[in-house]
């Protein structure tokens, strides 16, 4: 007899609307799907952090950029249903899902979590990194799912970032394992998009998340199978960051790019 545990899958994230889709999608192919979620950042350790990186302007106008594009969620909300309803999925609640909820994805409550559900395969979105050690007690394959096609968009908005270098033909998302780098583990899938004229730093991120459930699920069953095939993509590997929001102005007014 299977074990029953054979199939579960593990996701951890912070939550928000663009990781509920991809939850809600993911639980129709995996009914035995549990989720951890853990308390977001605050925005003053977010911005404490890049201060120590970029300086306290370049950090500044990073958060300025990120409230811009906040408030531009609510404008950008009809395109966001549509995007929902065209790929035929949902962004609600789901009762039906079990959640535990834990300070952090590297808290120990987390492991014993994921150690107590032995799942085939842990899968990450819109969360923070996991330590190595956190990573290294993980007993199964760890799957990021993330916004941008690496090497040369890893982090933070690389949709964004391919259509400011007129490298559209790299707009996309990647799934990969995870490693102790930032979006550097081998690549599992990846698919590239077009975006809509309408689509922006607001709906960039929904639009690869709706798009990619089919190679999230396809690296998930690959998991469960033991028939992983990670490979190490080509390019420049580059790490992106949220640009200034006097970056982020001079590119929509001149580029038309948001």
């Amino acid at each position: 007899m299977q074990d029953q545990n054979s199939s579960r899958i593990v996701v951890m994230t912070a939550g928000g609307p663009n990781p509920q889709v991809m939850i809600n999608a993911l639980a129709r192919h995996f009914p035995q799907l549990h989720v951890i979620q853990e308390e977001p950042e605050s925005k003053g350790t977010l911005l404490r952090r890049r201060a120590r990186r970029f300086g306290w302007l370049t950090a500044l106008g990073q958060l300025a950029t990120m409230i811009a594009s906040r408030l531009g969620k609510s404008l950008a909300a009809r395109r966001s249903e549509e995007i929902i309803r065209d790929y035929g999925l949902s962004a609600a609640s789901n009762a039906n899902i079990p959640v535990t909820h834990v300070p952090s994805l590297n808290d120990p409550a987390c492991l014993a979590t994921v150690t107590a559900l032995e799942p085939a395969a842990v899968f990450t979105i819109s969360c923070r990194i996991l330590s190595p050690e956190t990573l290294a007690a993980v007993p199964c394959p760890v799957i990021n799912f993330h916004a941008g096609i690496n090497p040369m968009y890893r982090g933070q908005m690389g949709g964004y970032w391919s259509l400011v270098e007129r490298d559209e033909g790299n707009f996309g998302a990647t799934v990969h394992l995870v490693d102790n780098g930032i979006d550097t583990g081998g690549t599992l899938y990846e698919k590239r998009l077009k975006p809509s004229p309408r689509d922006s730093l607001a709906t960039y991120p929904l639009l690869m998340t709706a798009a990619c459930v089919d190679i999230s699920v396809q690296a998930l069953e690959d998991a469960i199978t033991g028939t992983l095939k990670p490979r190490q993509p080509q390019g420049p590997s580059l790490l992106r960051f949220p640009p200034p929001i006097w970056t982020w102005l001079y590119h929509g007014l001149t580029k038309r790019i948001w």
